[in-house]
């Protein structure tokens, strides 16, 4: 009986103790693309159990709420419903081995309590302080959304009246720096304009960093409302020479610049990199098809997803309603589904789950107006001068088609002021690169082409003369 008794003894020292080592910071580090993401769970006891927040400190955030954390016979799991997040890991020695999944997609992760360092990735574009110019940290506000943004101005200068350009960032939420891969586009564009005697106003998305605003609900016409407060802050400014004022748009950018500069008289010239000339859907099939291809798929499974594709989009294109459009989604998804056997789900999550999944993406509001966004409607109003550039390699929009439909629209409007180029062997980022697939972007050196960056400057100073 005695020695039953010291086992149970044993066996409660043992339960207790995982108690207690599963508790604090728990650091892992995914690879993603290429690129290091910190993630720390940040696990702490409670009468029924265990409660957690996750860290992502190389997103800049913190204290994100856990849904779900259970602890039990050494197995950790860790569930994110609204960010589609699991972790679920087996602890010993002090290391939980496990795998990190969201949306379906599988990583490994393990976790200790050692802090995790970053890691340091060669940028040698990256400039280093001090400037050689003025830099000041601005704010300005967008009355129509009654939101505020944040950036930075730099000038040739601190006093003095110069030449200005607003750069505007790619979809998707980013800072002043159109911060991703491990690249700062942005930071080294406008370190080199302004060393050329160029005026450079950049800012954080609405929502993003320091900027106010909700970015998840906003579509590109939110945007260029964001862009034009940039051009209204300008027109403030005493050492902004009033009447060159132009927008440099990337991507997305590139789309917004012809938006605002089609009815604001105060912009006198636009730079479009890697801009579009194409409705939405298009640049999306165009844009999956050339992926595809580079990643290696056949040929076969390429066809079958610009079919399904195709098909979606044209559900969109024909909707009168986010409701109906949703029941239509959920038809067609699980049609597919059921033809394909479940091929190209990722494993591990449910058919209804990724048909919702995917159904809530296509159905965002950015997302429908993209689709449905053709350019050239702005563009044909667009009458001040234009330089569109582009990479042979972009994947993403691809450069030969989008030019043409670029310029093709400008000069229908009557503009004849208008320049393209296409750099051979430049990506959707304008890096010198082999494939132009976006796995290359945070393995190449090379922020943004001197090449590109130099047409860029040239041809804006011409403007201003």
């Amino acid at each position: 009986m005695k020695k039953v008794a010291v086992i149970l003894v044993f066996v409660l020292m043992v339960l207790g103790s995982y108690g207690q080592e599963v508790t604090g910071a728990w650091n892992g580090s995914l690879k993603v693309q290429g690129m290091q993401l910190r993630i720390v769970f940040n696990i702490s006891k409670t009468d029924s159990g265990y409660s957690s927040t996750m860290d992502s400190p190389d997103q800049g955030a913190k204290g994100i709420p856990v849904t779900t954390t259970t602890f039990e016979n050494a197995r950790l799991k860790i569930e994110m419903t609204n960010l589609h997040i699991e972790y679920s890991g087996e602890l010993k020695d002090r290391t939980i081995t496990g795998t990190f999944k969201q949306n379906g997609m599988a990583f490994p992760m393990n976790l200790t309590k050692e802090a995790i360092a970053k890691e340091l990735v060669k940028r040698p574009q990256d400039p280093v302080k001090p400037y050689p110019y003025y830099s000041e940290e601005v704010t300005f506000a967008n009355s129509h959304a009654n939101i505020t943004l944040a950036g930075t101005l730099t000038l040739p200068k601190k006093e003095g009246t110069f030449p200005a350009v607003i750069l505007i960032t790619g979809s998707g939420p980013q800072n002043r720096d159109e911060e991703l891969m491990g690249h700062k586009p942005f930071l080294v564009l406008s370190d080199y304009l302004t060393r050329q005697g160029i005026a450079v106003l950049r800012y954080d998305d609405r929502g993003v960093a320091q900027s106010k605003g909700d970015f998840k609900t906003g579509t590109t016409v939110d945007f260029a409302s964001d862009a034009e407060s940039a051009v209204a802050y300008l027109k403030g400014r005493k050492e902004i020479i009033q009447n060159k004022i132009g927008l440099v748009g990337h991507s997305e950018g590139g789309i917004i610049a012809p938006m605002v500069a089609s009815h604001n008289k105060d912009v006198d010239f636009i730079v479009l990199l890697a801009g579009t000339g194409l409705r939405g859907d298009k640049i999306l099939l165009l844009q999956q098809e050339l992926i595809g291809r580079a990643s290696g798929k056949p040929e076969t499974e390429i066809a079958k997803t610009r079919e399904a594709n195709t098909k979606a989009f044209e559900l969109v294109l024909k909707s009168k309603t986010t409701e109906s459009l949703t029941t239509d989604l959920t038809g067609l998804l699980n049609d597919i589904l059921k033809e394909n056997q479940d091929k190209g789900k990722p494993s591990g999550m449910s058919n209804a789950d990724y048909v919702a999944l995917q159904v809530k993406q296509i159905t965002s509001p950015w997302m429908l107006y993209f689709i449905r966004y053709d350019p050239a409607g702005a563009l044909e109003k667009v009458k001040c001068p234009v330089l569109a550039i582009d990479g042979e390699k972009d994947l993403q929009v691809p450069g030969r088609e989008n030019l043409q439909a670029i310029e093709k629209a400008l000069k229908k409007g009557g503009n004849q002021q208008v320049t393209t180029r296409l750099f051979p062997n430049l990506n959707h980022l304008f890096q010198e690169c082999k494939t132009g697939s976006p796995a290359e972007y945070a393995e190449i050196e090379q922020t943004f082409s001197p090449v590109a960056m130099e047409v860029v400057a040239k041809w804006i100073l011409q403007q201003a003369r």
